[in-house]
């Protein structure tokens, strides 16, 4: 019986060790933190995003952060797989709009519980409390792991300590350090799914304000650089919520190269212009004697009135009757393209997820085995893989873990 000691008790290290002590090894996670999982338990706002329903192609797709290095291992334990394994295990789970599956209780807890539950099941320990301080290394292969109890020795060990973000749940780069301790490349740590900055003015009036069905495209240098419908939220720094941050990964590459950046909101993405000129000109019929402000009810939210007026350069004192055809245009070109430039993203910290970390070309794709030492295997977020919303992330997890669990145990 062989032994293997995993560092991290996150979604990649509890299947990773589910894995490998089903296939009869003698297995313990090391988990930092007081309980395992406490990332998982902010996905998806507390309900856990387990994984997506969509097609591999698609999958990898929507992991643009070197989502090709995980097409052997997402083969190898799919998003069927994951679902099958909760609902074998008593978590139910169902499909939501965009394929996202979550666990019908709409419980991330549930989620951490049943992970833990059945690696326990088979005999795995779990310590929780214990810091790994190294990995230890002879003769170019592990031997085990030094933690703040003591040194352990083991045969493999697999590296699942997390990204950088949300350094509350433990995911704080210390992955990253173990893993250019024992001489691997670190690609740099950036923020993945992160809410972007603004100095826009109207930032204060618009705060808290949620958009649904509008079109969203990032233009860096007036060029389109990313381009989606969905949903949106305005804050007191900028803007969030989904659509933002399936964006925030090229805007933040964007940045660094120092490109100019703008979001431009089409507010009412169903109709053309010719349509909303139509839909505007009705409402002025209807409400001919209001002033422009009272007039815009029925067409924006009240927080966004005065914004787009102010940026279509009218008066929203200024009554409908008086409003000339030019005037009306500016109204429709900002319905159309309701402008905000972007400063920066929020830091790594209040990143989702976490871009960068161990290079892929140091890691065998099949079994997540380290090419330069040999015994040490990686999962989830400590490599240098990073998805979209919608389930991409836990699932590449799920399926690096299974990998690396299924070879450590051979």
């Amino acid at each position: 019986m062989n032994t293997v000691l995993i560092i991290g008790a996150g979604a990649a290290g509890l299947m990773a060790g589910i894995a490998a002590a089903e296939n009869g090894s003698k297995v313990t996670i090391f988990e930092k933190m007081r309980m395992p999982g406490k990332k998982m338990l902010i996905t998806g706002k507390g309900r856990c995003n387990i994984t997506n329903i969509c097609e591999l192609q698609e999958f990898i797709a929507n992991i643009p952060g070197n989502g090709r290095f995980l097409n052997s291992v997402l083969r190898r334990f799919s998003n069927t797989d994951v679902i099958n394994f909760f609902n074998d295990n008593g978590l139910l789970t169902k499909i939501e709009r965009g394929g996202r599956i979550f666990p019908v209780s709409d419980k991330a807890s549930d989620v951490v519980e049943t992970l833990v539950r059945v690696f326990k099941s088979k005999g795995g320990k779990l310590f929780t409390d214990s810091k790994v301080l190294s990995i230890m290394l002879q003769e170019g292969m592990v031997c085990g792991v030094k933690t703040v109890n003591g040194s352990f020795y083991g045969d493999r060990v697999i590296l699942a300590a997390g990204g950088a973000s949300y350094p509350g749940t433990g995911s704080d780069g210390s992955g990253a350090k173990l893993a250019a301790q024992a001489g691997h490349t670190i690609e740099a740590l950036k923020p993945s799914l992160v809410p972007l900055e603004s100095d826009n003015p109207y930032l204060q009036e618009l705060q808290g304000l949620s958009l649904r069905n509008v079109k969203v495209t990032l233009l860096g240098n007036g060029k389109k650089l990313f381009e989606d419908f969905g949903e949106m939220l305005f804050t007191h720094y900028g803007v969030s919520g989904p659509l933002i941050l399936s964006m925030s990964n090229t805007a933040a590459a964007a940045l660094d190269k120092g490109i100019e950046l703008d979001i431009s909101i089409d507010l009412k993405p169903a109709l053309s212009e010719e349509k909303l000129d139509a839909r505007i000109q009705r409402d002025f019929t209807q409400y001919s004697r209001k002033q422009l402000g009272n007039g815009l009810k029925d067409l924006l939210p009240q927080s966004m009135i005065a914004p787009v007026c102010d940026m279509s350069f009218l008066d929203e004192e200024k009554f409908i009757n008086q409003i000339s055809r030019e005037e009306r245009r500016r109204l429709l070109h900002t319905l159309k393209n309701f402008t905000i430039p972007v400063t920066g993203t929020r830091p790594l910290a209040e990143a989702i997820v976490t871009a960068g970390g161990v290079s892929v070309k140091e890691i065998n794709p099949k079994t997540m085995e380290s090419k330069l030492i040999k015994g040490l295997y990686f999962a989830g977020e400590v490599m240098d893989v990073d998805g979209y919303t919608g389930g991409f992330n836990l699932q590449a997890a799920f399926s690096s873990g299974y990998a690396a669990g299924c070879a450590a145990s051979e």
